[in-house]
């Protein structure tokens, strides 16, 4: 740890109105470090009349200062939050590190994303803008888009820093104002955020964060009639819930929800690239990523050697302590996270499933688990059809294209994947008949913040990322002017 972080203090209380207040009924939350198994902080739990007064102070809030301040001072404000972000980046990795055990190098480059994110929706301020559209009656129409008001951003455990970055930055950017609810098990970068943006200019109650339980603050935060949107990223479970209450007045939702992913290896492809690359497809973040490619479709002409390279780069994947800067795999976010991927690996060996590597607890202090390559996995087994959100994958050999693409559809979830191939025209066939939001050719990424990112089916509606997630933070207003 370095010593501008070694003694810092993380912030246990919500963020409303440009200052940490406590709330009135003194509840709090345990955060414990996964690593260690110690807690290393009690973070204040607000409540449902605290969500509700933060949100009326949001409102007026966007009444009186955010809506109409001009684009090129909302700019400049989101340029000095990346600022304040960088300067701020090892406090904040370590926060991160700490918390959710997210080893440091990822934290490090996650924090830099969320600066990224920000400069990127600074420089869309200036560069979103409405139509001119010639009617047939003649006269003069044109479009406009307007901010919604207060919005909900909801978001995970396992991204904590990014996913609120690429929230709030395109909803500020769009002028609108947010209320930032972070995951119960990974409150600190975002109330952290909250501090840094307003110590970057900008006006409090703009940017409101309240920590606390989702299951007391998630339904006002999605029926208040104050707020007109809802951003969510999480369970499709609890984002079915979401859409449920938001019916109630058609409140408008975005929804990045569960993954269940393929990696597709044809035989002509780089596959000794693809063997050594993907497992970190997977296994990064120990498994708990939505995008994960966690189920691996080989042809059969090549599977046996690909298996073979995949499980030896497996092998040599570094698991240990997040804090240091060797380590690929860290421990799972909480004893209760790692009980549940064992339910997987327990369901597997039930069905005769093949363990290839791993699917043991190290003998060590923390919520480890070693990553685990299974093979035999029936198509109508738990660890093939659902997402574990672990380090698991199943690694499956096919035998002609169309059927292969056929088990990559009988997933509910559409999220992400990777195809290799050294064929062109393959490549682009089966990007178009893979159902996924997001695919990636000949590698593995997934997540870039000019692009738009979001998924099919049960895997979410409506985009984070890219000039796409602006939009969606607006209301389409169209103006005819007669002659």
């Amino acid at each position: 740890m370095s010593d501008a972080t070694k003694n810092f203090t993380p912030p246990t209380l919500p963020f409303i109105d440009g200052e940490y207040r406590k709330p009135a009924a003194g509840r709090t939350n345990p955060l414990t470090n996964p690593a260690t198994e110690e807690v290393i902080a009690e973070v204040a739990a607000a409540d449902v009349s605290e969500a509700a007064a933060a949100i009326e102070s949001a409102f007026n809030a966007w009444q009186k200062v955010w809506r109409d301040l001009a684009p090129g001072r909302r700019a400049g404000i989101l340029f000095e939050i990346a600022r304040m972000i960088r300067a701020n980046a090892e406090e904040l990795a370590v926060l991160e590190t700490t918390n959710i055990g997210k080893p440091i190098s990822d934290a490090r480059d996650e924090i830099e994303l969320g600066a990224r994110v920000f400069e990127y929706y600074a420089g869309a301020v200036s560069k979103f803008y409405g139509q001119t559209i010639p009617v047939a009656r003649g006269g003069f129409d044109f479009t406009i888009r307007q901010p919604m008001g207060v919005v909900a951003c909801i978001v995970p455990w396992n991204f904590p820093f990014p996913i609120a970055s690429w929230k709030v930055a395109p909803a500020l950017a769009a002028g609108n104002v947010v209320v930032l609810k972070p995951a119960t098990l990974s409150p600190l970068t975002a109330l952290k955020l909250g501090e840094l943006a307003c110590a970057a200019g900008l006006p409090p109650g703009v940017l409101q964060v309240l920590p606390g339980s989702g299951s007391v603050l998630g339904d006002v935060l999605v029926t208040h009639p104050l707020i007109r949107k809802v951003s969510f990223t999480g369970s499709t479970e609890v984002g079915r819930r979401i859409m449920e209450l938001a019916a109630g007045d058609l409140k408008r939702v975005s929804l990045e929800l569960g993954g269940k992913s393929p990696n597709i290896v044809f035989a002509d492809s780089d596959w000794k690239r693809a063997a050594d690359t993907s497992p970190m497809s997977v296994f990064a973040n120990t498994g708990q990523d939505c995008c994960a490619r966690s189920r691996v479709f080989v042809e059969r002409s090549i599977f046996e050697m690909f298996l073979d390279r995949f499980v030896d780069a497996t092998r040599h994947l570094v698991v240990g302590n997040p804090m240091d800067t060797a380590t690929q795999i860290g421990p799972l976010v909480s004893a209760s996270q790692r009980e549940s991927v064992e339910e997987f690996l327990d369901d597997a060996r039930h069905h005769g499933s093949r363990f290839v590597c791993g699917g043991a607890r190290p003998q060590c202090r923390g919520y480890y688990l070693e990553p685990t390559v299974l093979t035999g996995v029936g198509h109508g087994d738990r660890c093939w059809r659902e997402e574990i959100f672990g380090p698991v994958v199943c690694v499956m050999p096919f035998d002609d294209e169309s059927s292969m693409i056929q088990e990559v559809n009988a997933s509910t979830y559409g999220l992400s994947g990777s195809i290799w191939t050294n064929d062109l025209r393959r490549a682009l066939r089966v990007a178009r008949a893979v159902e996924s939001g997001v695919l990636s050719i000949n590698c593995h990424n997934s997540v870039h913040v000019e692009a738009p990112f979001g998924g099919f089916k049960q895997s979410g509606l409506g985009r984070d990322l890219g000039m796409a997630a602006m939009e969606g933070y607006t209301e389409l207003k169209n103006v005819y002017v007669a002659e």
